[in-house]
């Protein structure tokens, strides 16, 4: 949600800027701006649109010299996408100029003290009021930029990621953060500034991650200076050397970052368990887990908690963690957990799920965990995201960066990840004879290649995305495993193709659903031959009898279904408890063709960011 990129140093900034913000768009946003120092004057630019829009207006409105500048992406909050309240924004003086990702919770009780005293304000945004708060303190206290950030700071309430620089002082940026992430890379006489590390990458492996509560005052020509912002004693920063590189964050030929991504399952999935999958000697190793065997196997229950298709992926998981180990589950929405005063112990323990690893709800969830006595247990897939640093322990996915806002590859690798973690706890409790771990082991091993083997389908769901195109409503039905696969799948229709799309309990259908059932409402039905297989085709026959059209995911080799089907999608066969790594596979494609049939922004969706940071 929003990006930020900031750079000071020896390059022209506007090339190194642009090129940031492009590879930002994902986060989701509806307007951007950059400002440049040129030497001498700052130069703004700024538009309601896409970076495009921004470069093409930039280009004949605005000098595009210095070495200096901030550039950002918003996604609006405190007023409507327009021109005006794009970011960056002017303090009243025109000396400070600031982009911030966030919200600043109290900013209208300051609004009208500074209104008293004389400021005037332009747009309708909290962060035109927060860089003309650090304004009023530099000017009143008569202190450095960077000790009038830190005061201001510790006025307001709220989330930010915020860099700030004075035309007076245009060797020095201020950036701090809390609630919303901030990377530094750090180069041969440059810094770079950015909201993830993809914007720099192609300049530097190194980086400085931004704790909450943290602010840096970068200056050329001199170490990094990392202060807390509460009460002002010194951080010291841990460099990160980076493990992105450039062609991980490119279409790599694929039309959309989506299909590329979908595309990258099979890989995305043997990463996750490369190193920790030890088939043939029977061994899952996770270093995470190995440590925190005895929390994990002596909790009274697991609580997972997530949002989007991070907490379908969980769904999956309480299915997997009480078959297979034999412990209770709870699945929470991350943003709903806190604030019914949920019951937790220190017998407890909470997985939280994220992509980003910044969600901040979830974030929010581990917080009330963790005073809670609960040992957190974190699922994400970036290195160094606030996620990792706030959890006990944890595993990363190993997906690689997800540029497309909806999930792929971060569900498959998520329900991956959670699965080894199951088996493992299930072989240590006894659950599992030898001879069931290693079929599981060994199966697990061949989801990859059986993956390869489910997008095979791309042309025949491409076809059937033709019929589908014009349709206004859809019905996703699945049972057991499959039925958060379901909604998974109804998820991932309405996202990037805007046609309402609800997924069910295949069983639940009778109970509201089958009334609107007809000749024109499209009923997608995962009828794998694992678990209920017979309580399904009898579902379909219901839908049938009502001239529902069925599109049905089945298991290579299936006839039952085929006679019934208006269309039929093969997976290979596989145990039931790892279906759901080869059912979502056809569910991402027909989404994905029907998004582009209709002339849809596939990668970026209206309204949607790829990273929650804000309540």
């Amino acid at each position: 949600m929003c990006g930020i990129v900031g750079y000071i140093g020896h390059r022209d900034a506007y090339p190194v800027i642009m090129k940031g913000l492009q590879r930002l768009e994902y986060r989701g946003y509806d307007s951007a701006g950059i400002a440049l120092y040129d030497g001498n004057e700052i130069n703004l630019s700024k538009t309601k649109g896409k970076v495009a829009d921004l470069h093409k207006k930039s280009q004949s409105t605005i000098s595009l010299k210095g070495s200096l500048g901030l550039g950002h992406t918003r996604w609006a909050t405190h007023g409507e996408p327009n021109d005006v309240n794009s970011h960056p924004h002017y303090s009243n003086s025109g000396n400070l100029v600031m982009i911030h990702n966030g919200i600043i919770e109290n900013y209208d009780a300051i609004k009208k003290e500074l209104l008293k005293r004389g400021y005037t304000f332009s747009s309708d945004t909290d962060t035109e009021v927060l860089v003309n708060l650090i304004e009023e303190i530099k000017n009143k206290e008569n202190v450095k930029l960077g000790q009038a950030v830190q005061i201001a700071l510790n006025e307001v309430v709220g989330a930010y990621a915020i860099a700030v620089f004075d035309k007076q002082k245009p060797d020095e940026i201020v950036v701090a953060k809390l609630g919303s992430p901030l990377a530094i890379g750090l180069g041969e006489g440059e810094f770079f500034i950015a909201s993830d590390a993809s914007p720099f990458i192609e300049y530097t492996n190194n980086a400085i991650y931004l704790e909450d509560m943290e602010m840096a005052i970068i200056r050329l020509g001199k170490e990094i200076k990392l202060r807390k912002i509460k009460d002002d004693a010194v951080a010291y920063p841990s460099i990160q050397e980076l493990k992105l590189n450039l062609e991980e964050i490119e279409k790599g030929g694929f039309e959309h970052f989506m299909l590329k991504e979908i595309y990258e399952q099979p890989r995305a999935i043997l990463d996750t368990y490369r190193g920790r999958l030890l088939a043939k000697q029977g061994i899952i190793k996770m270093a995470g887990v190995d440590e925190n065997l005895e929390k994990l196997l002596n909790a009274n229950r697991i609580i997972i908690v997530a949002c989007g298709t991070s907490w379908h992926a969980g769904l999956v998981a309480e299915y997997i963690f009480e078959d297979l180990a034999r412990i209770p589950v709870e699945v929470e929405y991350a943003s709903e957990f806190r604030y019914r005063n949920p019951v937790i112990t220190d017998k407890d323990v909470l997985i939280a799920i994220s992509q980003s690893g910044e969600t901040a709800d979830t974030l929010a969830a581990i917080k009330l965990a963790k005073e809670k006595g609960a040992f957190v247990f974190g699922v994400c897939n970036v290195v160094g995201s606030s996620i990792a640093r706030e959890t006990d322990a944890g595993a990363y996915t190993h997906a690689g960066p997800e540029i497309g806002v909806a999930s792929t590859k971060a569900f498959t690798t998520q329900i991956t990840v959670l699965t080894l973690i199951a088996l493992k706890l299930a072989k240590e409790k006894g659950v599992f004879t030898t001879t069931r771990f290693h079929e599981y082991l060994t199966e697990l091993e061949q989801i990859p290649a059986k993956v390869e083997k489910a997008l095979e389908s791309n042309a025949l769901v491409e076809i059937i995305a033709e019929v589908y195109k014009d349709s206004t409503n859809c019905l996703y039905l699945g049972r057991g495993y499959n039925f958060p696969v379901a909604l998974e799948g109804a998820l991932k229709l309405k996202e990037i193709s805007y046609i309402h799309a609800e997924g069910y309990p295949a069983a639940e259908m009778k109970h509201g659903p089958i009334a609107l059932i007809d000749e024109h409402m499209p009923v997608v039905v995962i009828a794998t031959n694992k678990g209920h297989y017979e309580k399904v085709v009898s579902n379909i026959q219901e839908i049938k009898s009502r001239k529902g059209k069925i599109i049905a995911v089945v298991t290579q080799g299936d006839q039952q279904v085929k006679e019934l089907a208006d269309h039929v999608i093969e997976i290979p066969e596989t145990l039931e408890s790892l279906t759901p790594l080869l059912t979502t596979i056809p569910l991402q494609l027909l989404s994905y063709h029907i998004a582009v049939m209709r002339g849809c922004n596939v990668d970026q969706p209206r309204n949607l960011a790829k990273s929650v940071t804000v309540e």
